[in-house]
Order: C-alpha cells, then sequence, then structure tokens
C-alpha cells in the first residue's frame, strides 16, 4: 500500500540550553532542518541528543534560547497540542489492546469516531506490513513488529514531525537492518520531517539526509553523511563517525606533512601552521618491512572483516594507526610491517591546543 504523504515542518533550535545544576545538557544548540528532512542526533551516551529530543517534544523544559516549528516558538505548547509523533525505544505498547488498539488510541484521545479510527489505524498498520496482525496482541507480535506497531500509532495521527528515540537498539542486528532500511523508505515516501536520535554511526549515516554529531551537549559537526566521512572538522568527529587515526602535522602550501610525508588535502585552502590530521583506514596501505617510503611498525592486532581485514600498527615513532587491507593478507601480533600513506587527499582540523582553546571559548 502507499503510504498518504505528509506536510513536514520546518523545526529550527536558536541557541537552545538545557541545564542540570551546573552541567549543560545542552549549550547554546542551534540548527536548521527543512521541511520534510530526515536529521539524525549521533553522539554517545550522555552528549545531549536525547535531551534535545525530548526538549522539542515538549517533556522537557528548555532554560534558555527558542524551538522554532515553523516559525511559531513552542516552548510554552503543551505535548498533546505540539502535532508531533514520537517512537522510544521500548515500543510503550499497552499489553492489554490489540495492534490496531494500540494504533487508534491517539486518535481516540483526539476524539476521532470508531469507524474512521478503525479506518485510518488499518491503513496505518498496511503502511508497516502489519495489516494482517491488527487483532493481536503485543505479547503476540515479535520485538520488530511490536516496534513497527509504534510507528503506526505515531503516523496514524499524521504529525508535522517525526521523533524516533533509539528506535532500533533493542532489536537483534538482522531486525535492526530491516526496520532501519524501511524507516527509510517510509520517511521519503510520507515526506515528513524526522528526528532520529541514536549512538550507533551506521544507523545514522545510512537511514539521514543529514547527521548533527553532538558532544558534551554541543554539536561538532552537522552535514550529509558523505561530508562528516570525508571532511570531518574535528577529531572527535574523525573518531566517532567511521573509524579515524588522528595524528599531528603541519600544513604549508596547500598540503600537510605527517608522518614524515607529505599529503594532499581535501581542504587545499586549510591555513598554514599545526593541525590534527585524520586518516582513515583506507588512507594507509600495509607492506613489507622495509618497502621503500614505508614507515616501520609492530602488529599489535587484526581483526577479520569478511572482505577486508583491519590491523592496528604500532609505528617506530609510537602512533598508533588502524590500517585497511585484503582479507586474504593475514598478519600475526608482533609481525614487522610498514605502513605506507596513499597519498590520497587527507582532512585536517585544528591542532589538540586549539582544540582545548575553542572548546573552553
Amino acid at each position: 500500500m502507499t503510504a498518504p504523504t505528509l506536510p513536514g515542518a520546518r523545526v529550527r533550535f536558536v541557541d537552545v540550553e538545557r541545564h542540570y545544576g551546573s552541567a549543560r545538557a545542552l549549550d547554546g544548540v542551534s540548527f536548521d532542518v527543512a521541511p520534510g528532512e530526515f536529521i539524525a542526533l549521533l553522539g554517545p551516551s550522555g552528549c545531549g541528543k536525547t535531551t534535545a529530543l525530548r526538549a522539542l517534544s515538549g517533556l522537557e523544559r528548555i532554560d534558555a534560547g527558542r524551538i522554532l516549528v515553523d516559525e511559531e516558538d513552542v516552548a510554552h505548547v503543551p505535548v498533546a497540542k505540539r502535532d508531533m509523533g514520537m517512537v522510544f525505544q521500548s515500543y510503550s505498547l499497552f499489553p492489554h489492546l490489540r495492534a490496531r488498539e494500540n494504533v487508534e488510541f491517539g486518535l481516540r484521545t483526539r476524539g476521532v469516531g470508531a469507524r474512521e479510527r478503525r479506518a485510518a489505524a488499518g491503513e496505518a498498520l498496511e503502511v508497516v506490513g502489519l495489516g494482517a496482525l491488527g487483532d493481536r496482541y503485543a505479547h503476540e507480535l515479535s520485538g520488530g513488529q511490536q516496534q513497527r506497531v509504534a510507528l503506526a500509532r505515531a503516523l496514524v495521527t499524521r504529525p508535522r514531525v517525526l521523533l524516533l528515540d533509539e528506535p532500533l537498539s533493542a532489536l537483534d542486528a538482522k531486525v535492526r537492518v530491516q526496520l532501519r532500511d524501511e524507516i527509510k523508505r517510509l520517511q521519503s515516501e510520507i515526506g515528513i520531517t524526522t528526528f532520529f536520535v541514536t549512538h550507533d554511526q551506521e544507523e545514522a549515516l545510512a537511514v539521514a539526509d543529514r547527521v548533527a554529531v553532538m558532544n558534551a551537549g554541543r554539536i561538532e559537526q552537522l552535514g550529509a553523511p558523505e561530508d562528516l566521512y570525508a571532511r570531518p572538522a574535528t577529531a572527535f568527529t574523525a573518531r566517532f563517525v567511521g573509524l579515524s587515526t588522528v595524528v599531528a602535522g603541519t600544513v604549508s602550501s596547500g598540503s600537510v606533512l605527517a608522518l614524515g610525508v607529505r599529503l594532499p588535502l581535501v581542504d587545499a585552502a586549510a591555513a598554514d601552521g599545526p593541525v590534527s590530521v585524520f586518516l582513515r583506514p583506507e588512507d594507509l596501505a600495509v607492506v613489507a618491512d622495509g618497502a621503500p617510503d614505508s614507515l616501520p611498525g609492530v602488529v599489535l592486532a587484526s581483526s577479520f572483516l569478511g572482505p577486508v581485514r583491519r590491523s592496528t600498527v604500532r609505528l617506530s615513532t609510537g602512533e598508533e594507526v588502524t590500517v585497511q587491507h585484503a582479507s586474504g593478507h593475514r598478519l600475526e601480533p608482533g609481525e614487522r610491517v610498514g605502513v605506507l600513506p596513499a597519498r590520497r587527499p587527507v582532512a585536517v582540523g585544528p591542532a589538540p591546543e586549539q582544540a582545548a582553546v575553542g572548546a573552553a571559548a
């Protein structure tokens, strides 16, 4: 069944703060989400991502700043009147109600008649692929099916914004990937503005139009998944989105000197001076010990990942780097190898002392 199109709202956070005593769960958070955009809030536990979502929903008050939905300041608008659908990690289904009745619940509280409720709930269950299971109770459904019911319940009221708070983390790996892809497909078809909170960078990169990487109550970087991976602006983003080795370097004349090798830059306009250099595993090659231009090192660990392996190598200069190589090239701990930078353009960010000054400002 084709999903109905829902009008998406524009959402803006403007210098939003939320304090718990001296701790700042949100510390001057500002960003703008276009109507119909799918944005992921990504970061570790305690970074502020769920607090931001709860502030948008009305479940959490803010201490400063504004949250605008279609240019309306919703700071004092009750939860029930914010016109938002919410899905949580725990499903939150009523065990004494059937799947269809769970979906109908929000419509019932809005005074929608029984016949209209039943038809709307049946349509919403069809959209999430559960049209034939409307009469089952929660305990008769799998975890993935229960989360689909929760998604149908959130969508049936035709909200302007859909809020998903770690909706997949309680599911097993295979179901998680299937439902992740289904959520992305539905959001694309429906066109609703969607916020997706997760600590899983693979989930965020797979579903979102843009990703906001959060750390200590602030947004470290906001951008398209491809840009975050190829052009991380800070060491935190480089390490949290994908896997990066961060080493010291010096920019001069449009290139950077790192690990004794001069490398081209993703951003050729980067200012001269000391920087942090972000090297992805695929930016480094493992070669025979003593190979020309290679950096000598010792293998610390190696992991088989199907078509590739990733190995950690301690260089003679003391740095530990992660190298990606063919799965058929097996390395053993203690083995001596050479590491050769691929000389492809690399991203750089503030040197550690510069980053510390910026964080304290």
